[in-house]
């Protein structure tokens, strides 16, 4: 009797590459209205502009390297690497600044590689870098959030702002995480009670946007889409520093542990960024300590370093050290020795 010659994998559960990127766009939807409803609607004609070049891009690369256009795109992850690109870019930002980030995203990080599954680096934090260091002013052009602008602006002011910008003229003013970093001379009190962006938690509008991306991340956790290891040692690590270098307000504060949980994208990088399963380690105790050592970087960046929000620099830092963690974390084999190598 011959025998069936079946490779693995042999169990195909519910968890498909295809669901597991509808979950993962369907989970930014609380952040997302959060920011909506904080900075108008930029960030939804961010995330259409972003996914319609990400797409383009992805497709012309897989015409030219002879694969299957189609069934390729219908797995979602051009879409997903668009959507958290276009969260993390300022809304109101110009066409042109999202197909660069999207180029970098997809032909740079992620297909230059071989596609998905093969890339070592976050493919949205390696297009957010790209544009933040290129253009370090359409970065950091921030709209201001809705109870301290006059207006929030609407759609058509959006649209106006992504495809005719030299037309477009919205407040904007800086980020909750670079005020604090600016400052050298005031108190925490005195900071507070004269800057009108920093609110009770962090920034104005910044902490229910967080508090967005947390209530997805933790039904995206429900759902087994990720393990809890990475996310809650990288927030862990973040608190801890935060604790142990708070000094109750002084000049030279780096700001309380709640401050820098809910302010810029520490609940964003936490469950959507540090996450990716390709570019993060795969090891249980890997993951403890991949998160964790982002955590430390992302506190070090933010207050000794020359950028107000680090969670992308922290994350393609530990990208190259996660096979290096994987190394030495992985599980020992039935039968060999702790530290015996195959």
């Amino acid at each position: 009797m011959s025998l069936l010659r079946i490779t693995s994998p042999h169990a195909h559960g519910p968890l498909s590459t295809t669901r597991v990127m509808q979950t993962v766009l369907l989970a930014t939807l609380p952040g997302v209205a959060a920011l909506v409803w904080f900075f108008g609607p930029g960030v939804l004609v961010n995330i259409a502009v972003t996914s319609f070049f990400a797409i383009a891009f992805e497709a012309a690369v897989l015409k030219l390297r002879g694969r299957p256009v189609l069934r390729t795109l219908d797995d979602h992850s051009a879409v997903v690497t668009a959507t958290l690109l276009a969260i993390a870019l300022p809304p109101y930002a110009p066409w042109w600044l999202l197909a660069v980030g999207a180029a970098a995203s997809i032909l740079l990080a992620k297909q230059l590689y071989g596609g998905l599954g093969y890339n070592p680096f976050n493919p949205a934090m390696v297009g957010y870098v790209v544009l933040l260091i290129s253009f370090p002013v359409q970065m950091s052009t921030w709209a201001a959030p809705r109870g301290l602008a006059a207006e929030v602006p609407g759609l058509v002011d959006a649209l106006q702002a992504c495809f005719i910008p030299a037309s477009f003229d919205g407040a904007t003013m800086a980020t909750p995480l670079d005020i604090l970093r600016q400052n050298s001379d005031q108190s925490l009190a005195a900071l507070y009670a004269g800057t009108p962006q920093l609110g009770a938690w962090g920034g104005v509008g910044w902490q229910w946007v967080s508090l967005g991306f947390l209530a997805g991340g933790l039904w995206m956790l429900y759902r087994g889409i990720f393990t809890w290891h990475a996310p809650v040692a990288m927030l862990a690590a973040l608190a801890a520093l935060a604790a142990l270098f708070y000094d109750g307000g002084g000049p030279g504060s780096g700001g309380s542990p709640l401050f820098h949980l809910l302010s810029g994208a520490t609940m964003f990088g936490a469950f959507f960024i540090v996450t990716d399963p390709v570019s993060s380690a795969v090891s249980t105790r890997g993951r403890l300590i991949y998160g964790a050592l982002i955590g430390v970087l992302i506190y070090l960046i933010r207050t000794r370093g020359n950028y107000p929000d680090a969670v992308a620099f922290a994350v393609l830092i530990m990208n190259f050290a996660a096979p290096f963690i994987d190394y030495y974390t992985q599980p020992r084999s039935y039968g060999h020795a702790r530290g015996d190598r195959p």
